[in-house]
Formats: structure tokens, C-alpha cells, sequence
């Protein structure tokens, strides 16, 4: 059996080797280089672009500007399933180029350029005139009546608003001694980082158009570009190679409609479109900044009689993932901690600001933030130990969601908070910790998460696979998830030996997906890949196991049922006997002059259940209160993640999601210049991105409660981790200091107007 076991990753030699090849390694030198012309307003009209002396620059192939589109295909960008319904599909709101510039460093033009230098002498060569509108930053200013309106077909700003009513708040209010507790709660923009920047080419062949991109979603990609481009989508073939990061940035379709459209455009010519780092900051996608508002009542037993949640996403100047990211953190609020009555309100509004995407995590950290800080303030009012409290109110086993019908099948929350505070020594600690008066001060915090895994039942959850015995008896499997760093390829190659009964050493991912041969599948987001594609990897490898025992029959004289594969042979059940080898029996089939098959099963796996993954994080910080200044000292996260299929490549995810959420607690936020809209801080010069210098050592601990609903037990690991990190800093400041840090990151600018608030800071 693998799976359970820390073996070694299928592509480590490749990768530590150099061996690996991105997307850019594969482009023919002779690709053409593309380079975007970005808005220098934050909200407008083109009224006018002058190309004429940039089109002089030797070099120089073509420009193209947003008055070359004639054809307005209006297409989403967002890497969701499409659906035939069209209550489940996108918005498609965005043009390859526009002409309404609604942020600074929308899309206007393109330079085509034999190379680099000449698609950059080109772009600053070009003369732009717009008229100028009034824009909106803020969220909340975004809605009030005489904003500017960002795009008419939305009122007000406002994407959509989400409602969630259980039981009468209105009432429950009223019940005698109940305390209020309420707080505004802040989360920032920041940028996904991941090492690889964006980068596609694309190039025609016959009436086709082939697009080779750093994606998270090929299939999906394929679909856009053909809505984008107004042509059949099986004239699109997309193609994923190794993928250097992504955490969601990838899980938005960002310029391969771009790159396509300028191919077409040059009779099919072969053209690169490479992002450079600072338009990854500005032009593809970031976190949504989020405003909460929590009113909470509670009994003087520390349990909670009413609650009430008023978000405000901001989704910046396009629609992309949209509501779904307010939508997940407000459909967490009631879930995490049950009460009979609540009322939620989520709103995503369009502002003047770079688009809010799909990052790790899915509006789970930034609602976290909220909830977490509440709780710890909820707490303390009521004079209780932050655990204890959280231990009495927390979502109980057995509990079960009316909606996606998951439910809590073991005590997870609290065998999670047990391992973490056993692995910290959080007791002793936090007791050593309370009533400090010094200038230099510890604390003790902690912050639980929830989190689902996969989309079932808001969006379509399907999964498709394909296996072939090759004549030596090893296995070639294709699957429409994919890698991008994270070790899937090693978990679906376990988890394939197990389900056929072969070798690990026999069982060959084809990492790279085509959408010309890769059978049908999603992609790389919701924390879904393991669980998803588990289901089609089992229902595949029992189909090819079946066919290749029946094929067996006639070479044994065995009946099936008295036949299994184990280690890649044939062997009979009643004495364990091996009877041939895989590898024999292959070469049979293949070959035979009498009954010659080519033994493969390729199925498709459509999942309507969905999991819950939990956990937790404790945080232990020195504050340096003059200083404004927060020095992490020691963390655990602890998870539930059902069973683990590697547990190395577990342990390797959760200290990355831990260590995004240290920079998301300590350092990072972009930052907008109120007077143009520009990004200010959007390069990784200026952008304080969390290093190895700011981590203590970083602990991972499990609790392994195999998910009934699941093909191996497994359930989310990938995105969870960063969930409940940086409001387990902020608690534990809080204890430190007693002064509520509410808006993230807890950087010394942040902190010195809170201390100054608080009275902290010395004379």
C-alpha cells in the first residue's frame, strides 16, 4: 500500500535538476513578443491613441490598439465550471482590449516586436488621450448614491448581496444580560507571488489556434478563449506544462485570449505574451480586500444568543471570481460557530482598483480575520479563556449544513486545538503571559478555520480520467487536475497503484495536459484534487482492473473472481499463487495473433458530496511596543485533513499556506495613491513579502479522520492552511498588549496608531 506513506515526489529529480521545462522554455526563439499598454487613469475613455512614431521603431511588427476590436466578444475570466444554466455562468465583462478604462492599468493596447527591447522602446513611444471620469477606492464609499458608476448594468457598484437569515435576531436581542460585543474587521489587497510570473504564447495551425499557458486551468481556458474570440471552442487546443506556482492568480483566464487574438491577427504567427512582475502586481489578480462589521450577543454563559455580519468584498474593476468570494466567507460565519439566530449580508462592489481574483484560501482568511479577532474580543469581555470559549461554541460533531449537506463526522476542532496546544505548550504559556506591563511583552494566540472542499453543490464538481496498461505492465494515467507545484502528480500516482494493484515505480503521470488528448476535468482550485480526481482515479482503475482480469481469464483458466492484481501480477486468490506478470499479460494482448486488445478505461467521476476540512493555528509573539514592532517567535498548525496520501507532501503544504499567512498578518498589503489610483507599492522591492528571516520554525501537526464521502479518505489540505494564521498573530499580540489590532497587517504603522490609541507607547 502507498498511500499513507511519504514517498519521494514523482518530478523531484527533474525539478532539483533543472531538468523541469516551464512555458518558456518550450517557446520557439522565433516567437514574436507582445507587450500590453496599461491605462495610466483610474477610470475613463480612450479617447485617442497616436501609434505612429512607436511604429517606426525598428523592430516593431504591429500595434494594435482597443479600436481595432471590432467584434465585441464579451467573455469571463473567472476559472469557474461553465454551466448550461446560465444562473451558474460568469460575468463576462472584459474585451482583449477596451477602450473604458475603468483602473489604472487596464488593457488599451498591444505592441507586437520582433523582441523585448523593441516592444518597450514601443510602448513608451505611444501617445494616449482620454477623458478623464471621477473614480472610487473605497468600498463603502463605492455605494453610497453619486459614486461613480463603474459599470451600468450594476447599480449602486454592487456586484451582488448575499442574505443569510436563521431564526429572529430582532427578538433574540431582547433576551435579558445578554452582552454586546461589536468591531469593524479589515483585510487588504495583496498579491499572490508566486515565482513563475504569468507567461503564454499562442500560434495557429490550419483553422486552430493553440495556446500553451502557466495555467491552473486548461480546459476552462479553452472555453474563454473561444467565447473571447467568437469561434467554436474545438478550434482552441490548450496546453499546460509545468507550472511555477499559481495559488489562484492562475485560476483566472488572464491574457491567453490576448495572446490568441494577436496571433490570429498576424495570420497565425507564433507570439509570446510574458508578464513582467510588477504587472503581476497590477494587471492579473489579487486578494479581495474585505470590510466586516460583527454585532455578537452573548449570555452571561458564554454561549451565543444572536449574531449579526455585514461584509463589504472589494472586487475592484472587473467582475472575474466575483461574489463567491464574499459568498464562501458569509456562508462561514453561521457555520463555524452555530447559532440560532443570525443575520448575514454580503456585498461585492465593484471599485476603481486592480481585480479581485481567486488566492489560497477563497475569502476563508480574510472572514477568518474577522471572525477570529471577534472571538478572541468576545472572549476577553466575557472573562473567559479564548480555547474554553471557543471550545463551548464551536461547530459540534454531528453537526450537518442544511446547504451542502457536509457534516461533522468526528471531534475535529477539538482534537485539532488538543495536538496544537500540546505541540506549543500553550497552558503554561498563556498563564505566564497574562497581565504584562512591560515595554517589551509576549503572547499566546490562537484562531480556528473551516473550511469545504471542492464546489459541490454552487458549481459543477466533475473529475474524468484515463489509464493505459503499456506492454511492459506499467500504467500511463492522464487527469484533467493538475500539477502546479504542490505534489498532485505523486498523489494521484499513489493512490493508482493502490487502486489497480501495481507498482508505484510502474504507474506514469502524464503531468503536462493537452486538451487535444487529456480527458475533461476542472483544475487546480477549491482544494479539490485529491478528493475529486481520487473518485476517478478508483472508478477508472476498476474498470481497467476488470478488463484486464477478464482478459486474464482466458490466459489463467481462472474465473475472475478468483483472480486479483497485486504488485503487478496476476495472482489467484485462493493460494496467493502468481500466476503471470502484468507485463506478460500485456504483451499478450497487445500482440496476440488471436485476440489482440489495447487494455485501457477512461471514466468520468461527477462528485455531489463535499467535505469539511478543519483546523487550527497558535501563534506565540514578542511585541516590542516602542518599536511598533511584532516578532513571531513559534507556531503549529494542526489540521483535519481526513487521510493523508503523502504525508511529507502534507506536512511541505501546510508550512507553505503557514508562511503566506505570515505575510498576510505581518507585512503585505498593496497600497493605492488616492489621487490617481496608481499602485504604489507593486514590485517585490516595495511589496513587503513575508521571507524565511520572519519565520520562526514552522510545526505541523494531524489529525487523520478519513471523510467517509471520499475515494481514499482524503479531504481539503491545499488552501486550508493559510486560513486561520494571521488572526492567530493578531490574538496573540492582543494578549500581549490588550490593544485590538482590527486591520491587517499587523506592520509598525498599523500597530503605532493602535498603541497610540491605547495609550501604549511611552512618552
Amino acid at each position: 500500500m502507498y498511500v499513507g506513506k511519504s514517498v519521494t515526489r514523482t518530478d523531484a529529480y527533474d525539478k532539483v535538476t533543472g531538468r523541469t521545462r516551464y512555458t518558456d522554455d518550450l517557446c520557439d526563439r522565433g516567437a514574436y513578443t507582445a507587450r500590453v499598454l496599461h491605462a495610466s487613469i483610474a477610470h475613463g475613455r480612450v479617447v485617442s491613441i497616436d501609434i505612429s512614431e512607436a511604429e517606426k521603431i525598428p523592430g516593431v511588427v504591429r500595434i494594435f490598439t482597443c479600436f481595432d476590436v471590432k467584434e465585441k466578444h464579451y467573455f469571463p475570466t473567472a476559472g469557474h465550471p461553465w454551466s448550461t444554466d446560465p444562473e451558474h455562468q460568469d460575468v463576462a465583462d472584459r474585451l482583449v482590449l477596451t477602450e473604458e478604462v475603468r483602473f489604472y492599468g487596464d488593457d488599451i493596447a498591444a505592441v507586437v516586436a520582433e523582441d523585448e527591447v523593441s516592444a518597450a522602446q514601443a510602448l513608451r513611444a505611444i501617445k494616449t488621450e482620454y477623458e478623464e471620469y471621477s473614480f472610487v477606492l473605497d468600498v463603502q464609499e463605492a455605494v453610497k448614491e453619486g459614486a461613480p458608476q463603474i459599470h451600468k448594468d450594476y447599480p449602486g457598484n454592487i456586484l451582488k448581496h448575499t442574505t443569510i437569515r436563521k431564526g429572529n435576531y430582532e427578538e433574540a436581542v431582547k433576551e435579558p444580560g445578554l452582552v454586546r460585543v461589536e468591531g469593524w474587521y479589515e483585510t487588504p489587497a495583496v498579491q499572490h507571488c508566486h515565482i513563475e510570473n504569468f507567461i503564454c504564447y499562442a500560434q495557429m495551425e490550419g483553422e486552430r489556434i493553440t495556446v500553451t499557458a502557466s495555467t491552473q486551468i486548461p480546459h476552462i481556458v479553452r472555453r474563454v478563449v473561444g467565447q473571447a474570440l467568437g469561434i467554436d471552442w474545438g478550434r482552441v487546443r490548450v496546453i499546460k506544462p509545468y507550472i511555477g506556482g499559481g495559488f489562484g492568480n492562475k485560476q483566472d483566464v488572464l491574457y491567453e485570449p490576448l495572446c490568441a487574438w494577436l496571433s490570429m491577427k498576424l495570420g497565425g504567427h507564433l507570439v509570446k505574451l510574458n508578464v513582467s512582475r510588477e504587472e503581476t502586481f497590477v494587471c492579473n489578480r489579487v486578494r479581495h480586500a474585505i470590510r466586516s462589521h460583527i454585532i455578537s450577543w452573548v449570555r452571561p454563559d458564554g454561549t451565543y444568543a444572536a449574531r449579526k455580519l455585514e461584509a463589504y468584498s472589494d472586487q475592484g474593476a472587473y467582475a472575474s471570481h466575483g461574489h463567491s468570494i464574499a459568498a464562501k466567507g458569509a456562508g462561514a460565519f453561521p457555520q463555524l460557530y452555530p447559532c440560532e439566530n443570525i443575520e448575514v449580508d454580503a456585498y461585492t462592489v465593484f471599485t476603481n482598483k486592480p481585480v479581485g481574483g481567486a488566492m489560497r484560501g477563497y475569502g476563508i482568511p480574510q472572514a477568518m480575520w474577522a471572525a477570529e479577532c471577534h472571538t478572541d474580543e468576545v472572549a476577553a469581555r466575557m472573562g473567559m479563556d479564548p480555547v474554553a470559549f471557543r471550545r463551548k461554541n464551536l461547530m459540534p460533531k454531528g453537526y450537518k449544513d442544511p446547504f451542502s449537506k457536509n457534516e461533522l463526522y468526528y471531534d475535529s476542532f477539538n482534537q485539532c486545538l488538543d495536538k496544537a496546544m500540546e505541540a506549543i505548550g500553550y497552558e503554561r504559556k498563556y498563564k505566564e503571559y497574562q497581565n504584562q506591563t512591560g515595554m517589551i511583552r509576549k503572547g499566546i494566540g490562537v484562531s480556528v478555520f473551516w473550511y469545504n472542499t471542492a464546489v459541490w453543490p454552487i458549481s459543477l464538481e466533475t473529475s474524468s480520467c484515463r489509464m493505459v496498461l503499456n506492454q511492459d505492465g506499467s500504467v500511463q494515467v492522464q487527469l484533467g487536475e493538475t500539477e502546479i507545484g504542490q505534489g498532485a502528480d505523486t498523489a494521484f500516482a499513489q493512490m493508482t497503484a493502490d487502486a489497480l494493484g501495481v507498482l508505484l515505480k510502474d504507474v506514469h503521470v502524464v503531468s503536462c495536459q493537452d486538451t487535444d488528448v487529456t480527458p475533461f476535468g476542472t483544475g487546480a482550485y477549491a482544494s479539490r484534487q485529491t478528493y475529486t480526481a481520487g473518485c476517478a482515479i478508483r472508478q477508472t482503475a476498476s474498470l481497467l482492473k476488470e478488463r484486464i482480469l477478464t482478459y486474464a481469464r482466458d490466459l489463467t483458466r481462472m474465473p475472475v473472481y478468483n483472480l486479483d492484481i497485486k504488485e503487478g501480477n496476476i495472482v489467484r486468490i485462493t493460494d496467493g499463487r502468481i500466476l503471470m506478470t502484468l507485463g506478460e499479460l500485456s504483451s499478450e494482448a497487445l500482440y496476440s495473433m488471436t485476440n489482440s486488445q489495447h487494455l485501457t478505461a477512461e471514466s468520468t467521476a461527477q462528485i455531489k458530496s463535499n467535505a469539511y476540512s478543519f483546523g487550527c493555528t497558535i501563534a506565540e509573539v514578542e511585541v516590542d511596543i516602542p518599536m511598533c514592532r511584532v516578532k513571531l517567535l513559534d507556531i503549529v498548525n494542526a489540521h483535519d485533513a481526513g487521510t493523508l496520501i503523502n504525508p511529507a507532501l502534507a506536512e511541505a503544504q501546510v508550512h507553505g499556506g503557514m508562511s503566506m499567512g505570515i505575510g498576510f498578518g505581518l507585512s503585505e498589503r498593496l497600497l493605492f495613491d488616492e489621487k490617481t489610483g496608481r499602485t504604489l507599492n507593486g514590485s517585490l522591492l516595495d511589496y513587503k513579502l513575508s521571507t524565511f528571516m520572519d519565520h520562526p520554525r514552522l510545526k505541523a501537526v494531524f489529525v487523520e479522520n478519513p471523510e467517509p464521502t471520499g475515494a481514499f479518505g482524503t479531504k481539503a489540505l491545499g488552501e486550508p492552511p493559510v486560513c486561520s494564521v494571521a488572526p492567530a498573530i493578531r490574538n496573540a499580540v492582543y494578549q500581549a498588549t490588550g490593544a485590538a489590532v482590527n486591520e491587517a497587517p499587523l506592520n509598525p504603522h498599523n500597530l503605532f496608531l493602535k498603541f497610540s490609541e491605547e495609550g501604549l507607547l511611552p512618552d
